[in-house]
């Protein structure tokens, strides 16, 4: 039998090539992302130089001690794409040596993907199909390569006019849901603040009118969460679109309530729903982190593909297997040439993000929803925030989102009620 397998400093079994640093890249105004912090820690706790593109110097991210420098970009993610691939290529000069790119965000996935070349001399990601990310990231694309490939997802419908929803209406079951319908659309002209549950056709053709000539919807079926449980799946797939990591879990509170940012989630074994993405990322040819998410519809039996995120999904850090690697190492790993260690996810580890758990949990007690498969006490529990070896992300957050931050939840808030408020006239 072969001795102790010597572990590093932060108890993991392999070394990450500390010669290659990262940098997190977002586009758009949005401060507050634990997904940023989460992937600077990961790395960072390796001994990985990191460094991230944010808004100003006082956000969470800037603020974390693994962090070897915040680069101060502030974006719209409105921006043309020459723009925004110009200020990565000086970005990388500015590093001056190569390092792996971690997009936390659709557009910077797309953007990446389909600018390869100009990027290549200064950065290392995976080789996807160019054009591929833009169409998982529609939700117009990723319906109908679930259609192409036999996978299961709501039915749903893409309007071209107004007098296009008028027609529908006519005709859909209600409720239903709407959600903007392309990643790049969502910041210049966003029809829907994320995904909103419509009750009746009077809400429908009412959130309509302010949807322009063109509106940039999906018109989505509505499954029951009386009927229905929520899951995750996170994994990074390699140039083979071979999974080198790959984990399941179920949502239990997301807030907006069963239709925004995971708040809540637990570590769940589905090698069902493992077997199901792994076959569609190779279908499809996919390489490198996805986060997707799935409904389980037990009218029916199936889980339906909702949401095709092709990056890191900002609760990756909820899933980490036995060898201590989550889909951002993984990836690291695999850029820098080294290899992947093996072993099974750490099945009933809890995530709680938390200054929007607390909302969701309010929300989830009136709604009476229970998920079955969370386990009924977690194995173990990692924060999005805090952290007791980096603390200054956590006081920065609760700077930052005492007024802003519950200004945004109530806009997410009131825009689900506004789709739903005609049901009772």
């Amino acid at each position: 039998m072969g001795g102790p397998v010597a572990r590093n400093a932060v108890g993991v079994p392999f070394d990450a090539d500390r010669d290659v640093p990262g940098l997190i890249v977002k586009f758009g105004d949005y401060p507050l992302h634990h997904g940023g912090v989460g992937a600077i820690r990961s790395l960072g706790r390796l001994g990985v130089p990191m460094y991230a593109i944010t808004e100003d110097r006082w956000t969470p991210a800037a603020a974390s001690r693994y962090l070897e420098r915040p680069i101060v970009w502030p974006t719209t993610g409105t921006e043309e794409p020459e723009r925004l691939v110009e200020g990565l290529v000086r970005i990388g000069r500015r590093i001056g040596r190569p390092t792996v790119l971690v997009p936390t965000d659709e557009e910077a996935a797309v953007l990446i993907a389909e600018h390869q070349e100009p990027l290549a001399d200064h950065f290392l990601f995976p080789r996807v199909e160019p054009s591929l990310p833009r169409r998982l990231a529609s939700k117009q694309g990723l319906h109908e390569l679930c259609v192409e490939h036999g996978i299961p997802s709501p039915a749903a419908a893409f309007p071209q006019s107004y007098d296009d929803i008028v027609a529908f209406a006519e005709k859909a079951r209600f409720p239903l849901v709407a959600k903007n319908r392309e990643a790049f659309v969502r910041r210049k002209t966003p029809a829907v603040n994320g995904t909103t549950k419509i009750a009746t056709r009077e809400g429908l053709l009412t959130l309509a009118r302010d949807w322009g000539e063109q509106p940039g919807v999906i018109l989505q079926e509505y499954l029951p969460r009386e009927e229905a449980e929520d899951w995750i799946v996170h994994a990074y797939f390699d140039q083979d679109s071979t999974p080198l990591a790959m984990f399941t879990g179920v949502k239990v509170r997301s807030w907006p309530p069963h239709a925004g940012m995971t708040a809540n989630a637990y570590v769940v074994d589905n090698p069902e729903l493992a077997d199901l993405a792994a076959r569609f990322i190779k279908e499809i040819g996919f390489t490198g982190i996805v986060d997707l998410d799935l409904r389980f519809d037990r009218r029916d039996g199936q889980y339906k593909l909702l949401d095709f995120n092709p990056r890191m999904g900002a609760q990756f850090r909820l899933f980490e297997n036995e060898s201590g690697v989550d889909v951002v190492r993984a990836m690291h790993l695999d850029l820098t040439g080294r290899s992947v260690p093996e072993g099974e996810q750490r099945a009933g580890h809890r995530y709680i993000v938390e200054n929007i758990d607390l909302p969701a949990l309010l929300a989830y007690r009136r709604s009476g929803y229970t998920t079955p498969h969370a386990p009924a006490r977690p194995s173990g529990t990692e924060l999005a925030w805090l952290a007791g070896d980096d603390l200054r992300p956590f006081v920065t957050m609760l700077a930052r989102f005492v007024r802003p931050g519950a200004k945004h939840l109530y806009q997410l808030w009131r825009t689900n009620r506004r789709g739903s408020s005609t049901s009772t006239k």
